[in-house]
């Protein structure tokens, strides 16, 4: 590649960097401003002010504000998230028991999604203006509007309550086999597959169909190619980046679908871990939550970019 490819490359990674600095701050200024007081969550109501403030020492909650971010900041970089102020165990282990989980979630949604989201999109595009693209094109646009929560509410209506096919709530306890898996895991992959097949399938249409209107394609029509050999032969290989892009920010979504998800099927994930600490007011919790998940967010945008610069001929040759 060329030296100004490495530069761009350099440049967003220094973004990504910056951003998530940022985003500790911002973080960190938002759960404080959360009501309540931890030290008084964990202690109970019927606690005397003395043990309140005895345990506010101990968490370093009686600090400046910027004291305490900057402590958290250099222990964040080393690796240690601090310790949960709700059982008292290192945050780092409460995620490493349900980051797992999550990946699981949303590595069973990418396989599920991805395959179908760029055969719609690509199929959309290879017929467009017909009745088939009108009608993908109403789906997808249906299937945006709605959100997650409903989908996953009418979902439970009809295959938990009204026809018994799988479990209204995820146990991941009970999964012995491989068709207990599939039941565990059918309704949430199908509600997160919603709206991300239909937001990956327009973009990927999209990509398609500006190489379609290339000057390249037209001279393959002009030798008798058909438009099936055009599309595999030519314009998949020039829109692969673009494809690559549409593909890493459609995921970037599940970061934000998965927590309404795990919330209403009380997946054991990490999204709920997170929603639970901020029911308990567990400061060093949500905030490492929240930053796993910014990070993942950010480091599919950061391939995205990277797709896209790499899938650039103008700075991939010498």
């Amino acid at each position: 590649m060329k030296r100004q490819a490495y530069r761009l490359i350099a440049s967003r990674v220094g973004l990504v960097l910056l951003t998530l600095l940022i985003v500790s701050a911002i973080v960190f200024a938002m759960t404080g401003l959360l009501p309540g007081d931890a030290a008084q969550e964990a202690l109970g109501q019927a606690a005397t002010p003395e043990a309140v403030a005895a345990l506010r020492h101990q968490f370093g909650l009686d600090q400046p504000a910027l004291q305490r971010y900057l402590q958290w900041l250099f222990h964040i970089v080393r690796g240690d998230f601090g310790m949960s102020l709700a059982n008292s165990l290192p945050v780092s282990a409460l995620i490493e028991t349900r980051l797992p989980n999550s990946l699981m979630l949303a590595g069973l949604t990418t396989v599920v999604a991805v395959p179908i989201a760029l055969t719609v999109g690509i199929a959309s595009a290879m017929y467009r203006g017909s009745w088939l693209d009108r009608a993908l094109n109403l789906l997808t646009l249906s299937t945006v509007a709605v959100p997650e929560f409903l989908v996953a509410t009418i979902a439970v209506l009809i295959f938990a309550v009204n026809l018994h096919w799988l479990p209204a709530l995820s146990y991941l306890s009970s999964v012995s086999s491989f068709g207990d898996l599939v039941r565990i895991y059918a309704m949430p992959v199908m509600t997160l597959c919603c709206v991300l097949i239909a937001q990956m399938a327009r973009m990927t249409r999209a990509a398609v169909l500006d190489q379609l209107n290339s000057g390249y394609v037209e001279m393959a029509t002009l030798k008798g190619a058909s438009q099936v050999r055009i599309v595999l032969r030519h314009v998949l290989p020039n829109a692969i980046g673009p494809i690559a892009n549409a593909v890493a920010l459609s995921l970037s979504y599940l970061f934000g679908g998965v927590v309404i998800v795990e919330s209403i099927f009380n997946y054991p994930g990490l999204a709920s871990l997170m929603v639970d600490a901020v029911t308990n007011r567990d400061m060093p919790l949500v905030q490492g939550c929240v930053m796993v998940f910014c990070a993942a967010y950010l480091a599919l945008v950061l391939m995205a970019d990277v797709c896209q610069i790499i899938s650039n001929p103008r700075l991939r040759q010498r």
